[in-house]
C-alpha cells in the first residue's frame, strides 16, 4: 500500500508539473480580426501575433522547418430545445484551415515563408519581418457559395504551430514540452 501511495503523489506532482508548465507557455493572439462587406461578398483583415519560443527559435535556425496552421471556421446557432430557450448548439457552416511553412536558408541568410496549398514563396531577411508577413490577413474572401447572414452567423479564428509536421524524432518531446504547445484561442471577428 505506501508504493501506491507514493506512485499516486508522484503521478500528482507530476500532473502539477505539467499543468504549471503549460501556463507559462507563449501563446498566439489575434487582433483586430475585421470583417468587410465587399460587393456580394464579405473580406476578413485581421492581424495574427507570433510570439515563438526560444526552442522553436534555435531549431528553425538550426534548419528544422515550422509549420503554423490558421483556422477559419463560419458557424451559426441554432436553438437545442425550442426557439425561445437559451441553449443553442453552433453549427459549424464552412471551415478551412491554411498551412505555411516557415524556414531558415543558411547560405543566405534569408527566412523563406512557403503557403503550403499554393506553394507561394517569399524571402524575408528576417525572422520578426516573416513573422509578420505570416500574421496579416488581408482581404480573405469568405465563400460566396453560403448565404451568409452577419446577424445569426459567427466567424471564428484561430491560429497554432502544428507540431505533427515537425520531423519524426522530434515529435515525442514536441508533444509534452510547453515550448512547443503554442496557439491561440479562438477569436470572433467583428461584422461591419
Amino acid at each position: 500500500m505506501p508504493a501506491f501511495a507514493a506512485a499516486k503523489t508522484a503521478l500528482i506532482s507530476l500532473l502539477l508539473l505539467l499543468s504549471l508548465n503549460s501556463q507559462a507557455a507563449e501563446h498566439f493572439h489575434i487582433d483586430n480580426a475585421i470583417i468587410t462587406k465587399l460587393g456580394n461578398g464579405y473580406s476578413l483583415d485581421a492581424t495574427l501575433h507570433y510570439p515563438l519560443s526560444p526552442r522553436v527559435i534555435e531549431a528553425l535556425e538550426n534548419g528544422v522547418p515550422i509549420t503554423f496552421l490558421q483556422h477559419f471556421q463560419l458557424t451559426k446557432p441554432f436553438p437545442i430545445i425550442g426557439e425561445y430557450t437559451p441553449w443553442e448548439w453552433h453549427e459549424t457552416v464552412w471551415s478551412t484551415v491554411i498551412a505555411y511553412e516557415l524556414r531558415y536558408h543558411a547560405l543566405s541568410e534569408q527566412y523563406i515563408l512557403l503557403t503550403l496549398d499554393t506553394q507561394k514563396q517569399r524571402n524575408f531577411p528576417a525572422l520578426e519581418m516573416a513573422l509578420k508577413a505570416l500574421g496579416k490577413v488581408h482581404a480573405f474572401s469568405l465563400p460566396p457559395k453560403h448565404d451568409i447572414d452577419p446577424d445569426n452567423m459567427t466567424l471564428e479564428i484561430r491560429t497554432e504551430l502544428d507540431i505533427h509536421a515537425l520531423p519524426t524524432p522530434m515529435q515525442p518531446g514536441a508533444l509534452i514540452s510547453d515550448k512547443w504547445q503554442i496557439a491561440s484561442p479562438w477569436v470572433t471577428a467583428n461584422w461591419p
